[in-house]
């Protein structure tokens, strides 16, 4: 039996995928203006904030979110690993390490790995976030694997920001008799890409009626950009670069770097300067003929329509028996990202100098986090190539140790381990924003967007779930988030604009209301927010409660220490709920909803009381009353402003609560709303009782009440809808809204019959916390399936159908998982224990 060395390495609840092979039935998207760049997606490389790559099960590198906030799926063939493979009678093999040739013509001399079949098993890929490995197999007479990872390490804001991805190759000679390999890695420089070249995006209404803006990168335009061979003590690499007159770095400028090390029992081999668009033999000849390249340095500056790519190559024999470790190093630095032209002066955390009033035309930008341990003028990525060659080993046991726990925890399923770790990657893929800190600001402002089809940043609705990823590991970032929040709640815009779902003119932001999202990075994120425009949201009857109750989950799951962040808040809570109760037209206590979507659900219409949305106030109203109880006892005099806050609130509360039992609870399940008629069982209709459990508050419905319902939508919602919509089929997950038999109430509805993946997570937890536990993961594992077997992977979305369709990729709220870990009674011990 053959030695498997790499087994050991690479967790037994990573996600694993034949290298290469394809799905028969991936998911397609609902609808065509959605994005869906098909299945072959990988983990990204890349720390939060400072752009990401991503690379596939086929090998290659096709994700590329190096410009905040903007999407690009291409694969560029020229970046790439390869491997030469010799045996002692000169026999050898050598392929590129993509199972996906280019179509375009290019690279027609290099030969591709062929990918596993019916009649042939050529490797596996797995990833448990933030690792992935390549375990290549079958093809060669040596064992290879390829593990790559960048630091994304919890309650570090340091490493977890940098731009980087690390590769460890382990080679295994199996055999007896000495094999030599070389191991080469490619790339193209593309400096220079990553920026909008149109300057002024026109924004239009996309046919779902939400806005969006022109992106066209200046893809393949690398005129004056040249490659430097560096040769640095052992450390050995070629860094592409730019020529350029600008003393600061504009958008898209900057270095990329590739590295390894030299040592006396290898040998480097290089070429700084070659045509990725041309048939690639300048490199691929020497290379596979000996594993060599032609160690030829050039750095001339690439002229008007040219491209180059550089290669450098680590060969070595091994004895029978032996293995080597040979690791790249890829580092990026583009410290600038710019977004919309403005006139807005402001002194918003990591901004570029700023001389006043902007003139028209100027971009703002602001500086990414990393620029603050690596400088700002966009020539040090070499410096992180030596961070990542000296440091790299940590940063790998920093990794495993926060992830023992949790995957030596016998009483969470394996399935749920693995989505657990892989959902963080929307952390990094997620358009990410983490600007450099400031005096004001000092982690700096951080952003994820929604999603790629709603790009607008870190939607407090959506958050609401999944921001608990966020808060458990990286609790500094969720304060940052929220105290931008509390600072946008007093401010007003009253430019006006269409509102998408029914044509009415509305302002953008009303002082008070608690806005929707963070802004766009097409305008200026944290300055111009609410920037969604398919609802107005100032009649959104949810967001000043999910605020509230935000606020006091950072200060809960971070020890109720933080008392200066809920003083920093409070104004803004008295605000937004202020405002709120303005909505309550009768005076009964409980805001009443206006028969249009006007909540999370935004195509789905509620009136009157709603059991989602006046439970989601019940539990605003009872954090609140806690926030200032914890101010009132810090105080060393009474204030009597806070006394009679907490006795407003809590008169409001003492109305409301009975009538929202006594109007909504039918005996089995809380009705939809007051005034509609609907016998809909909603799945998510308490969660505003699911958040006084989760923040220790006083329950807003009775115990028994609150275990019925969950019965209740679990029979429904799950049972009877699976039944009845996919019978001969796994099951797909809880449907947001169906009759007690599990038939539509309307079959032609949009947002009742999905499945959300981020409610499911939350409704999964809520069941946990009632001590269902089989419920609550039969309901988890069945969407983790969903996702995972249908080519969903490292592209979440929002919501699933019983079509086999999805819609709005990349999404923020699938990250609610790790509110399932938190209530589980291991996952809230570790969380306590990282306080």
């Amino acid at each position: 039996m053959t030695h498997q060395p790499f087994q050991s390495q690479i967790p037994s609840c990573a996600w694993q995928r034949p290298l290469g092979l394809g799905w028969d039935n991936p998911y397609t998207v609902r609808y065509a203006s959605n994005l869906d760049d098909g299945p072959w997606h990988g983990m990204p490389l890349g720390g939060l904030g400072a752009g990401c790559i991503g690379r596939s099960p086929r090998g290659e590198f096709n994700l590329w979110h190096i410009d905040g906030g903007e999407h690009i799926f291409k694969t560029l063939p020229a970046c790439q690993f390869s491997v030469f493979e010799q045996t002692t009678d000169g026999r050898s093999k050598t392929y590129a390490l993509s199972t996906q040739p280019p179509t375009d013509g290019t690279l027609s001399s290099w030969q591709w790995y062929p990918p596993t079949s019916a009649v042939q098993q050529t490797g596996t890929y797995s990833a448990l976030y933030p690792q992935s490995w390549y375990h290549y197999q079958g093809v060669y007479q040596s064992q290879l694997l390829c593990e790559q990872f960048s630091p994304i390490i919890p309650h570090n804001y340091q490493e977890t920001s940098y731009p980087l991805g690390i590769f460890e190759w382990t080679a295994h000679n199996p055999t007896d008799k000495p094999l030599t390999l070389s191991i080469m890695l490619t790339w193209e420089n593309t400096v220079g890409w990553f920026t909008n070249a149109i300057k002024t995006p026109q924004v239009r209404v996309r046919d779902d009626g939400s806005p969006v803006y022109e992106y066209q990168p200046r893809w393949g335009e690398s005129t004056d950009n040249y490659n430097r061979w560096i040769e640095n003590n052992f450390r050995v690499g070629c860094l592409m670069s730019r020529l350029s007159t600008h003393e600061i770095p504009e958008e898209g400028e900057g270095q990329w770097a590739i590295a390894t090390i030299a040592n006396p029992a290898v040998e480097v081999f290089y070429h700084t300067r070659w045509d990725p668009t041309s048939s690639g033999e300048a490199v691929w000849s020497p290379f596979a003929t000996d594993g060599s390249l032609s160690d030829s340095e050039d750095e001339t500056p690439a002229a008007s329509g040219e491209r180059l790519a550089c290669a450098i190559a680590v060969r070595f024999t091994l004895r029978p028996g032996r293995t080597r470790k040979i690791p790249f190093i890829l580092a990026w630095d583009f410290p600038v990202t710019q977004f919309g032209y403005t006139q807005v002066k402001s002194d918003f955390s990591g901004q570029l100098p700023s001389t006043g009033e902007e003139p028209a035309g100027k971009p703002i930008g602001y500086y990414r986090r990393y620029t603050d341990f690596f400088g700002r003028n966009g020539k040090n990525a070499w410096s992180m190539v030596r961070t990542a060659l000296k440091h790299s080993d940590t940063w790998k046991e920093a990794i495993a140790e926060w992830r023992k726990p949790i995957l030596d925890d016998p009483g969470f399923p394996q399935p749920l381990k693995m989505a657990l770790f892989n959902e963080l990657y929307l952390l990094a893929d997620g358009g990410t924003l983490w600007t450099a800190g400031t005096e004001n600001d000092p982690i700096g402002q951080f952003g994820v967007l929604e999603c790629l089809d709603y790009r607008w940043y870190e939607s407090l609705d959506v958050r609401l779930y999944g921001g608990f990823a966020l808060t458990q590991l990286w609790p500094k970032l969720e304060k940052a988030v929220m105290l931008a929040f509390a600072r946008a709640i007093p401010q007003g815009d009253n430019t006006p604009r269409i509102i998408g779902y029914n044509q009415a003119q509305a302002v953008r932001k009303i002082a008070s209301a608690t806005p929707h999202d963070l802004g766009a990075p097409n305008e200026h994120p944290w300055a111009k927010t609410n920037y969604t425009s398919y609802q107005d949201c100032n009649l959104w009857k949810d967001l000043g409660c999910d605020f509230v109750l935000q606020v006091y989950r950072y200060f809960i799951w971070t020890g109720s220490a933080d008392l200066e962040f809920l003083q920093d808040c409070w104004g803004a809570i008295v605000e937004t709920l202020d405002y709120l109760k303005t909505f309550d037209r009768d005076g009964d206590g409980i805001p009443e909803n206006s028969g249009a979507p006007d909540q999370t659900f935004d195509d789905w219409k509620l009136k009157g009381i709603s059991a989602y949305c006046g439970g989601l106030w019940l539990a605003a109203l009872e954090a609140a009353i806690a926030i200032g109880n914890q101010l009132q006892d810090a105080q060393t005099s009474p204030s009597a402003d806070l006394k009679g806050q907490i006795e407003q609130w809590s008169t409001w509360l003492t109305q409301a609560k009975p009538l929202y039992q006594k109007t909504l609870w039918n005996g089995s399940y809380y009705n939809l709303d007051s005034e509609s008629g609907s016998q809909v069982v909603m799945a998510d209709q308490l969660c505003g009782q699911f958040y006084t459990q989760l923040l220790n508050l006083p329950p807003i419905v009775p115990e028994d009440c609150t275990q019925t319902t969950l019965e209740t939508i679990y029979n429904s919602c799950f049972t009877l809808f699976n039944q009845t919509q996919n019978p001969d089929r796994a099951a797909l997950g809880v449907a947001n809204g169906v009759n007690p038999d599990g038939s539509p109430e309307n079959p032609n509805a949009t947002h009742p019959l999905e499945i959300w993946t981020g409610i499911n997570f939350g409704l999964a937890a809520f069941m946990l916390q009632q001590g269902m536990k089989g419920e609550a993961f039969a309901i988890a594992e069945a969407v983790v399936n969903q996702i995972y077997t249908h080519g969903l992977q490292f592209r979440t979305p929002e919501a699933i159908t019983a079509a086999g369709t999805f819609r709005a990729s990349h999404y923020l709220r699938a990250m609610a998982i790790w509110g399932l870990y938190h209530v589980s009674a291991s996952g809230h011990e570790w969380v306590m224990g990282h306080q």
